[in-house]
């Protein structure tokens, strides 16, 4: 047996820590709870518990980070939680809503968001150690889920019918599935600097900001969301002529530092 296997283990035997894995229960059972609530065509709940699940989720992190609970066994649980509550329920959402009529497109389309949000979150897993903490490689997985269940409150809040659009629902998943699995960097809102002072302006804004989510939440939420959704790529874009920029200088580099043929 393995150092590894025999850390686990010992863990294990010692016990877990109860907050932090309580939080992730709660966004398993709101995950499965989606799902209870989708096979009850009851498609406006099911999106809501993606939203809470999302919460849940957001706070076991920071709750195991703020006392220090963080364990390997916490890890692992949130990741299987993860593949539940955004991967298996959103895709079940989203074919029992408005992918079914499509056939076999459609329900590969939801298998596609599924698969796409457990090699998400595998390749997050392996990457953890390596990958600068301010940024997200590929849309996560909590995020590419609220989008779904913003898109299906945001049809209920107009009054719109499933079939409506149906055709860019359909292109909606197979977009967040591959934003998932891409090396398109998000935001990750885990910057320190975010908790120390500010000018004045960013609570004014903040203020503002709340407001408006007030008065009108349905919509702010999905702009919210599928402005987070479309950060990535348009970031990618726009940063494309710097990096094309280094990637020459750094080939004219290597290229002077080649000794010529006949030295």
């Amino acid at each position: 047996m393995s150092n590894e296997k025999l850390d686990v283990a010992g863990g294990m035997r010692k016990g877990i820590y109860i907050l932090p894995n309580l939080f992730t229960a709660g966004s398993l059972f709101a995950g499965f709870y989606c799902m209870v609530s989708t096979l009850n065509y009851d498609y406006k709940t099911a999106a809501l518990w993606i939203l809470a699940s999302s919460i849940f989720d957001g706070l076991d992190g920071k709750v195991a980070r703020l006392t220090g609970t963080a364990s390997k066994f916490g890890v692992e649980f949130d990741s299987l939680a993860d593949l539940v509550s955004f991967g298996a329920a959103p895709g079940l959402l989203m074919y029992a809503w408005a992918l079914k009529p499509f056939g076999r497109i459609g329900w590969l389309a939801a298998f596609l968001f599924v698969a796409c949000a457990a090699l998400r979150l595998a390749r997050f897993n392996v990457q953890v150690e390596t990958v600068e903490s301010k940024r997200f490689v590929g849309l996560p997985t909590p995020a590419a889920a609220s989008m779904v269940s913003a898109t299906v409150l945001l049809f209920y809040h107009f009054g719109w019918p499933s079939s409506f659009k149906k055709l860019a629902i359909l292109l909606l998943i197979y977009f967040l599935a591959l934003l998932m699995v891409s090396n398109v960097r998000y935001y990750s809102f885990k910057d320190p600097e975010l908790i120390k002072r500010q000018p004045f302006a960013f609570l004014v804004m903040a203020v503002i900001l709340l407001i408006v989510i007030a008065a009108e939440p349905v919509i702010m939420l999905f702009v919210i969301f599928c402005g987070y959704m479309l950060s990535g790529p348009l970031g990618y874009v726009l940063t494309l002529p710097r990096r094309i920029r280094l990637k020459r200088a750094m080939h004219k580099g290597h290229a002077e530092l080649r000794p010529k043929k006949g030295n």
